[in-house]
């Protein structure tokens, strides 16, 4: 298992990430599991789209998969994070080619995360039929909102 430190986490950019994740990875294959949080679900996302047609990954997990700036962190942030979340939020991601990609999608978000609407889980179980949990309490699952254990991460990557 690696949790790798991604470029410039600051101000994360889709190419340094994606290519990131491939230089970690190398060949990917049926024996490959991602976990991805927050943006870094979208960096997993993108990743997997990217990957040749036969390539089929065992399962994907994303936590608290942020696709969008919500109100609360426009108002809180400003015009800085939305300048690095624009490429993220305008540059789209195939899901056709994500969900040929993985056997299977679990995502968990939490029902008080300031950041990532509880209201996006229905695009990913209309875009990727995936199996989506919700957490009671857990923030943006952060050491900040005092989650340093996800048991439900382990159940999905085990079930």
């Amino acid at each position: 298992m690696q949790v790798p430190l991604m470029p410039n986490p600051a101000e994360p950019k889709i190419e340094a990430w994606v290519n990131k994740l491939g230089q970690i990875v190398g060949a990917a294959d049926e024996n490959c599991y991602f976990v991805g949080h927050s943006i870094g679900a979208q960096a997993v996302l993108r990743y997997l789209a990217g990957l040749p047609q036969a390539v089929v990954v065992a399962k994907v997990v994303l936590v608290a998969p942020w696709m969008e700036l919500d109100h609360n962190t426009i108002a809180e942030e400003g015009e800085t994070s939305i300048e690095i979340a624009r490429p993220w939020m305008e540059t789209p991601i195939d899901f056709t080619k994500v969900k040929k990609r993985a056997g299977n999608f679990c995502v968990i978000f939490s029902d008080n995360d300031l950041f990532v609407p509880i209201g996006q889980k229905e695009l990913f179980k209309q875009k990727l039929s995936a199996d989506v949990f919700v957490e009671k309490g857990k923030g943006h699952f952060s050491g900040c909102d005092n989650v340093t254990k996800l048991p439900i991460v382990l159940r999905c990557l085990t079930s």
